[in-house]
């Protein structure tokens, strides 16, 4: 039997939302192992005059658990 686990996470490039989410499952993996999928619950940007300057996203991201 597998139990899994979610932890919400927030990630951010410069580029585009995907490349922020890509960004954050590189990061969240280097800490945690068997990650299995997320889920982008938000999406937001940062913006300096007329000029989006961020990309942010947060997720859920699922784990499972070793035995």
């Amino acid at each position: 039997m597998s139990i899994a686990k979610t932890s919400e996470i927030t990630a951010s490039s410069e580029k585009s939302f995907e490349d922020a989410v890509r960004q954050g499952i590189k990061r969240f993996s280097k800490t945690i192992k068997n990650v299995r999928g997320a889920w982008v619950k938000e999406q937001k940007v940062l913006v300096d005059g007329n000029d989006v300057t961020e990309y942010r996203v947060t997720m859920i991201v699922t784990f499972i658990l070793d035995d």
